[in-house]
């Protein structure tokens, strides 16, 4: 298939198995959900009863002293007691093979040119830090919110953009899920529109 740089009448051949594929929701959500679950800490952790110094020795006897029965000062239902359900460190990472996430990608762009949100441009580059740069830039291309994609970093882009509450830069290593969904529009330059395809072939 082709597609059309944004305000040329240039197109560009792409791939219909990376852009032109079945939107399978099911996946882009696995692929979303893993990606957030991977970024979890999973750092939490109580102290349980078994964890608490002391608590050996009875409090007090059995009967006789007018006081609840209690067998150890850890029990959970008193002061600097342990927890009952403690929290333990865990891992939250999720296992995708590298095939789904492949296709989660593709779907996710597919979905993109269906809706007109994809924007291929032949260059996004500004000549200087300056946010009224970047606007110009995105005013032309009728878009408010949007994640840019370059092959490389541009230090000049990032700093333009950066206090732009809708707009974000990232680079090709850089891609996530979340953020394709996030935005309404997706800008990507005619060099990383070629690296993507080659690396989700």
């Amino acid at each position: 298939m082709k597609l059309s740089l944004a305000n040329s009448k240039t197109t560009v051949d792409v791939s219909d198995d990376i852009f032109a594929r079945e939107y399978n929701e099911d996946l882009v959500h696995q692929t979303v959900t893993a990606y957030l679950a991977g970024g979890r800490q999973g750092t939490k952790a109580n102290k349980s009863r078994s964890d608490i110094r002391g608590g050996g020795a009875k409090p007090w006897r059995q009967k006789g002293t007018g006081r609840a029965r209690a067998g150890t000062s850890n029990s959970p239902i008193w002061r600097s007691g342990g927890v009952t359900f403690a929290a333990r460190p865990r891992n939250y990472k999720q296992k995708l093979n590298k095939k789904m996430v492949r296709a989660a990608y593709a779907s996710m762009f597919s979905e993109l040119v269906r809706q007109e949100r994809l924007h291929v441009v032949d260059s996004f580059t500004v000549t200087e830090p300056k946010t009224k740069q970047a606007l110009e830039m995105l005013s032309k291309l009728s878009v408010t919110s949007a994640l840019i994609i370059t092959e490389e970093a541009d230090k000049n882009l990032y700093l333009s953009v950066r206090n732009l509450p809708y707009v974000d830069v990232t680079e090709i290593g850089g891609l996530d899920p979340v953020s394709l969904v996030k935005y309404e529009h997706v800008i990507v330059t005619k060099d990383a529109l070629g690296a993507i395809e080659e690396w989700l072939q």
